[in-house]
């Protein structure tokens, strides 16, 4: 039967060299982006190192609630479903608000893929063993870990409010882990580091995206942005390639891979219960799904 996987935000960067990498190891890779044309050229790519099924290529505006929930449902309707991986990401300069009028940091880097797994969890469980990954960032550790509200506290910075919205994304994954361990449904976060991408070579080159303590060491703070995100596109991709098809993971569940492709522990305050709490009241009042609506 053939394998089928979906790569989020797959039509380039880290995206496209996972669903290269799932690709050539015999996956039918679905990759999931905004723009058709960059589509095509992934799908062309693909194609000439797949193994196993047709690659193919799904347009959705994952800052969109109802795109998810569309794509959810033409995925869920192809049937059982291998690996899932929530590649997409977004960081943004100034604040923003998406259609649905919720702060796309949060909505993107979060909610996006938290209602998209929830809606193939069946297909996934069709699939056992199956995967689900979900990508990390050491942004992390300027993260604000306090989720009474969408939005923290105090102004916006685009770096801690991202670190903050991949933080709840974590805590999420650490905690669906345990809800489907014994399933056959294992869950892994991927931190790949940094990468040259398109997010990387924009926004990460404004002080806006600091605070303004961080603002007074521009500097030196740029320069170290600069030294992490200087990678290949590539080698950032091996942490989500080793989640979602290592032999070495069989059985084996609730991890972070690391930058390095091997299980590193999990960010401080990922599975504090209190973050766990507040990013599930979240998710479930601004994404529902089934039974939560």
């Amino acid at each position: 039967m053939e394998q089928r996987a979906v790569v989020t935000a797959g039509t380039g960067g880290i995206g496209l060299e996972t669903a290269m990498g799932l690709a050539a190891r015999g996956f039918a890779v679905t990759v999931v982006g905004r723009d058709a044309e960059r589509g095509a050229r992934a799908v062309e790519r693909l194609a000439g190192v797949t193994t196993g099924g047709e690659p193919h290529f799904m347009a959705a505006d994952l800052a969109s609630l109802a795109d998810v929930r569309a794509l959810a449902a033409r995925l869920a309707a192809e049937g059982p479903l291998k690996v899932l991986v929530n590649n997409v990401g977004a960081m943004f300069a100034d604040r923003q608000r998406t259609v649905d009028g919720i702060e796309a940091t949060f909505a993107v880097n979060h909610l996006s893929p938290y209602l998209l797994t929830e809606s193939l969890l069946d297909q996934l469980r069709a699939a056992v063993p199956s995967r689900i990954v979900n990508v990390s960032s050491g942004a992390i550790r300027a993260a604000k870990r306090t989720f009474d509200a969408v939005e923290p506290p105090g102004g916006y910075y685009g770096f801690h409010w991202y670190g903050r919205a991949k933080l709840a994304n974590l805590a999420y994954t650490l905690d669906l882990a345990e809800r489907l361990r014994g399933s056959g449904v294992t869950v892994f976060a991927a931190d790949p580091g940094g990468a040259a991408t398109d997010l990387t070579n924009g926004t990460m080159r404004s002080p806006k995206i600091v605070s303004p303590a961080l603002r007074l060491l521009w500097p030196l703070v740029r320069r170290t942005f600069e030294r992490s995100t200087a990678g290949p596109a590539a080698l950032a991709a091996r942490s989500s390639i080793v989640a979602a098809t290592d032999a070495s993971l069989d059985g084996r569940t609730g991890l972070l891979i690391g930058p390095e492709a091997t299980p590193v522990p999990a960010f401080r305050g990922s599975t504090d219960p209190r973050t766990i709490d507040g990013v599930l009241r979240l998710s479930r009042q601004l994404a529902p799904v089934g039974h939560d609506r």
